[in-house]
């Protein structure tokens, strides 16, 4: 794979409250560049959400009601997340539920496609008994050592992901190759399904 011809892309990761739909409490945004995560010019937000953290969703990713208590609202920080990401492609794992938490948060935003690592590896390593990230990190072995935070963190899941993803995307030749493996149906950049030739 040649990284040189990606277009810019950011790795996101978001933490919610629980609620449904999920106010946000964290976000990442990872650029990849020349096939690696680029941590020098990334984004990492916490934001106190407007309905407290459930107590189930506190013990997943550590952060409760108190340590966001002092932190920015959403709207404080909406378009620092916008102007970051840009019209810039993203990639994360589920890659449908991040797109749809953060396009319900950032209603102008339309990013220029969307890789998903959880289609991409369905597509790389079929036959596994799980595709979470904690299996796919176990399968694929990707260095952690420089990752921020701890698992269920968006910094770190992020990390994580960039990682899968730049150590998936090494066994296609080209971008539109992996474009093809990973990107959903309905997800911003999603090739064109092959039209029928007619006569006209």
């Amino acid at each position: 794979m040649n990284f040189s011809s990606w277009p810019p892309l950011f790795v996101v990761d978001v933490e919610g409250n629980g609620a449904t739909p999920p106010d946000l409490v964290e976000v990442a945004a990872l650029p990849v560049r020349e096939g690696r995560p680029d941590t020098s010019t990334a984004g990492a937000w916490l934001t106190k959400p407007r309905r407290p953290v459930t107590p189930f969703a506190a013990r997943v990713h550590g952060l409760t009601n108190g340590r966001l208590e002092s932190e920015p609202g959403w709207e404080e920080i909406a378009d620092q997340v916008h102007t970051l990401l840009g019209t810039s492609w993203i990639c994360a794992h589920n890659a449908h539920v991040d797109y749809r938490v953060l396009s319900a948060h950032l209603p102008t935003w339309r990013p220029a496609g969307a890789l998903d690592t959880l289609r991409l590896a369905k597509a790389t390593h079929p036959g596994l008994r799980s595709y979470s990230l904690d299996a796919l990190i176990e399968h694929v072995g990707p260095d952690l050592s420089a990752a921020p935070a701890h698992r269920h963190r968006a910094t770190f899941d992020a990390y994580a992901t960039a990682q899968l993803l730049i150590a998936m995307a090494d066994r296609y030749d080209t971008w539109d190759q992996l474009v093809a493996a990973a990107v959903p149906p309905g997800l911003p950049g999603a090739p064109e399904p092959d039209k029928d030739p007619t006569l006209w």
